[in-house]
């Protein structure tokens, strides 16, 4: 199994940037993607799912999947200072939660840096 995110790099406040989360050696139409987020030294935190988004990114952030190209995407919008962090994309069975320790697999990450 092997989730490969690209797309991060450097933006001013209020821009965008759109994450990718391509995925090989799974199904990928019966596996559920989540998106999370770590700054440093704070904890990993759950960003979206298709089930939902936390609250500091709702209305600014889309997720989307693209099954015949098993890859996931994370459209970033207006984004803010506090947004910068490495982002990750992960995968479990089925169904989608806010957890990151209920994902058995996960991406390398991309580090997304948004200035003011």
């Amino acid at each position: 199994v092997q989730l490969v995110e690209s797309g991060g790099g450097l933006v001013q406040a209020g821009g965008s940037l759109r994450l990718s989360c391509a995925v090989s050696g799974l199904t990928f139409s019966t596996y559920a993607v989540g998106w999370f987020r770590q700054a440093p030294g704070k904890e990993r935190e759950f960003v979206a799912a298709i089930t939902g988004y936390a609250d500091s990114v709702k209305g600014r952030f889309t997720i989307s999947t693209d099954n015949a190209k098993t890859t996931a995407y994370l459209q970033m919008n207006s984004l803010k200072p506090e947004d910068t962090a490495v982002y990750y994309c992960a995968a479990r069975w089925m169904t989608t939660t806010t957890y990151p320790n209920q994902y058995p697999y996960w991406g390398q990450g991309t580090q997304v840096t948004v200035s003011s």
